[in-house]
């Protein structure tokens, strides 16, 4: 799995990072498939600068064929795209590894609840060898980018923005079986007891969670076999 990290690629008058991320998927899409992506809630505080809710996004990607690019070149068609991408205002990260190591996981699970700095993010990206780099203004994104990688890494945080290739197609009232289909486990928010049967209200868009290396939708009961679904962050 090759995991990519972006953070802090927007203004509020601009398409949001996972936008972006999904951007970035269709330019490689010929030679690499998209497993996940991820959004993940990082510390939010008035000391850090972010565009509304301070979430950056992880993309999980698998080479198509045996000859599909190497990492360098991947991280150069990605850097390229968010180039191009950039906007004034903005902060753009971006990050890619092969391996996460324990200490990015930790390092990304910290990030969600301390103020992190760019210096400590350098260091440890340099230490284990990690393209990290930052793409325009601050380059403050380059804190979220790399805890994104480790947030995703460690099974059990994010919420889904894409799941594979299936299409982003399902809303309102689901028969709990065809969530299920695109392996998504249905589970209890109170108990975590699994729903097997039934209807989930998924609202306007499915967006199930990253929890236990598993995707999750979480739901509440509404009433006898009907089930509202929850959004996590």
């Amino acid at each position: 799995m090759i995991y990519v990290g972006i953070d802090d690629t927007d203004t509020l008058e601009t398409p949001g990072t996972n936008q972006l991320a999904k951007v970035l998927i269709a330019e490689v899409a010929a030679d690499f498939r998209c497993h996940l992506i991820l959004r993940h809630q990082l510390f939010s505080d008035p000391r850090v600068h972010f565009t509304s809710k301070n979430g950056s996004a992880s993309i999980w990607l698998e080479p198509r064929r045996e000859d599909s690019p190497a990492l360098p070149e991947l991280i150069g068609t990605l850097r390229r795209r968010m180039l191009e991408w950039y906007v004034p205002g903005s902060d753009p990260g971006l990050c890619a590894t092969l391996e996460v190591p324990d200490e990015v996981i930790t390092y990304g699970q910290r990030c969600k609840c301390e103020l992190m700095n760019q210096e400590m993010a350098r260091v440890l990206a340099a230490k284990h060898g990690i393209y990290l780099e930052g793409l325009g203004g601050t380059e403050g994104g380059v804190i979220g980018s790399l805890a994104a990688i480790g947030l995703a890494a460690g099974g059990d945080d994010g919420r889904v923005v894409v799941l594979g290739d299936y299409p982003d197609d399902l809303e309102g009232p689901t028969p709990v079986s065809l969530v299920r289909d695109r392996g998504i486990y249905v589970r209890n928010l109170a108990t975590g007891e699994e729903i097997t049967t039934g209807t989930v209200d998924v609202c306007k868009h499915l967006r199930p969670n990253y929890r236990q290396r598993q995707v999750v939708l979480f739901a509440e009961p509404v009433s006898d076999g009907f089930w509202q679904g929850v959004r996590l962050l």
